[in-house]
C-alpha cells in the first residue's frame, strides 16, 4: 500500500484538487443565475393617480416556492413646487487691506517654494491677493483666520504647514536657513 501512494500519490492529490475545483465552480453557477436577474424597476411617479397592479417578476429557484398574490400599489400624488432660484455666490474678494496683507506693486514671489503650497493652492492665494512672502510673514492671527476661511478644501494649511515661519525665511532671503529647517527648495 505504501508503494502505491509513493508511485501515484502526486496524481491522486492533483485529481482531488481538480474535483474540488469543479465542485466549487458548479456550485457557484446556480447562485450567479439568481444574482444576475434584473432588479424590478419602479414606475415613474405621475401627478395623476394610476391604479395599475405592480407584479414582482418571478425568479427561477431550485425549490418550488408558493406564488404570492400580486400586490397592488396605492397611487401616489405628487404636488409640484416651483424650484428655488439658484444661489450665485459672489467671487471671493481680496483680503481686507491691512499692512501685512496688502500686495506690494513690485511683482510677485513664487509661492510654490513654500512647503505645502502646490499649483492649485498657489493660484487660489493669488486670487485672494496674496502674492509676496512678506505678506505671509506679516500675518496676524486674525489674518490667518480670514485667509483660512477662504481656502475651502485647503483649510488649516497655513498653520499646519507653518507658512508664516517659512515666509519669514524666504522674505529675508535666508535660503540656507529655510533649507536647513524645511528641506531643499
Amino acid at each position: 500500500m505504501q508503494e502505491f501512494f509513493m508511485d501515484y500519490g502526486l496524481w491522486l492529490l492533483i485529481a482531488l484538487l481538480v474535483v474540488i475545483g469543479l465542485v466549487f465552480l458548479l456550485s457557484g453557477k446556480g447562485k450567479s443565475a439568481v444574482a444576475e436577474a434584473p432588479a424590478p424597476v419602479a414606475p415613474p411617479v405621475a401627478a395623476e393617480p394610476i391604479a395599475e397592479p405592480v407584479v414582482a417578476p418571478l425568479v427561477a429557484t431550485p425549490d418550488p416556492v408558493p406564488v404570492a398574490e400580486p400586490v397592488i400599489a396605492e397611487p401616489v400624488v405628487v404636488e409640484e413646487t416651483p424650484a428655488p432660484a439658484p444661489v450665485v455666490e459672489p467671487a471671493p474678494a481680496p483680503i481686507p487691506a491691512s499692512p501685512a496683507v496688502a500686495a506690494p506693486a513690485d511683482g510677485a514671489d513664487d509661492l510654490l517654494k513654500l512647503k505645502g503650497v502646490g499649483p492649485k493652492l498657489g493660484a487660489l492665494l493669488t486670487e485672494l491677493g496674496v502674492t509676496r512672502y512678506a505678506q505671509i510673514a506679516g500675518w496676524s492671527d486674525s489674518d490667518i483666520a480670514a485667509i483660512d476661511a477662504k481656502l475651502g478644501n485647503f483649510k488649516g494649511r497655513p498653520v499646519r504647514d507653518q507658512w508664516i515661519d517659512q515666509a519669514k525665511y524666504l522674505a529675508a532671503g535666508d535660503i540656507a536657513g529655510f533649507e536647513a529647517k524645511y528641506g531643499k527648495i
